[in-house]
């Protein structure tokens, strides 16, 4: 697959670095071609980093972010405050730090009781910011970012979970039994919509995960990871060297996914 690219960095500062470097530049085009940047960030320390670099100078400055769109490719279901909250982390992070206005930063309400209509509610958000029919196909985000667990989950697609299958919602409430706890997440059909899907991984923690999703066996309910394939635009792995030490030089991904 020509649309896939993998660059290894020499640690987890490095990749952030990167990844703003790119954040950086998929704005300005998208800005430059649509009016507006759309991307669903992720949680954890390496995407925590990221945003603490976008906040600061040059990045903080350069980038319009009056025209850009914030959304979350997953939550989990505790309230915005909570230590655990993805957006209370990028909120920390980035958001609160950052000429944004308020009416462009879209939380994922995954504290909602009622989670399957939180889910919904999020969609038709989504569908209203890209002008398109909630009940149609995912619109195209400019960029989401993507974390990797050490059991190959990204977003809150984890292994064995039902949310897997999913084929025509853009956003489910996902059961994870290995946290006896349920999150909402993006799936399948609406990540693979993207112009550009960013993983960023580190730690060697990944390296045995990161080797089973890229030389296979095709398994993802196993390896859910293998499931993010986008169907025309652009995935870009952004990993440091720890995470890479299992795969060989001259790998050819064994997978697709559609």
């Amino acid at each position: 697959m020509d649309r896939l690219h993998l660059q290894t960095f020499a640690d987890a500062e490095a990749v952030s670095q990167a990844a703003a470097r790119e954040f950086d530049r998929s704005s300005i085009e998208s800005i430059a071609t649509r009016g507006k940047f759309t991307v669903a960030l992720s949680g954890g320390s390496t995407p925590r980093r990221l945003y603490q670099i976008l906040a600061d100078p040059p990045y903080r400055d350069k980038i319009s972010w009056a025209h850009v769109e914030i959304f979350w490719g997953d939550e989990r279901s505790v309230p915005p405050d909570h230590a655990d909250s993805n957006y209370r982390m990028a909120s920390e992070a980035m958001l609160s730090r950052l000429p944004i206005p308020a009416e462009r930063v879209h939380r994922l309400q995954a504290d909602r009781q009622d989670r399957d209509k939180a889910a919904q509610d999020y969609q038709a958000e989504i569908a209203k910011v890209f002008g398109v029919d909630p009940k149609g196909e995912p619109p195209v985000f400019d960029l989401i970012l993507l974390g990797m667990g050490p059991d190959a989950h990204t977003a809150s697609l984890f292994p064995g979970s039902t949310a897997l299958g999913e084929t025509t919602k853009w956003v489910v409430p996902n059961w994870v039994e290995k946290f006896k706890t349920f999150r909402l997440t993006m799936t399948r059909p609406m990540i693979n919509k993207a112009r550009q899907v960013l993983f960023l991984v580190a730690g060697k923690d990944k390296a045995e995960p990161l080797l089973h999703v890229f030389t296979g066996p095709s398994d993802p309910a196993k390896y859910p990871s293998q499931l993010i394939c986008p169907t025309t635009g652009q995935l870009n792995w952004y990993v440091d060297v720890a995470a890479i030490e299992k795969l060989t030089a001259g790998f050819n991904p064994s997978w697709s996914a559609s």
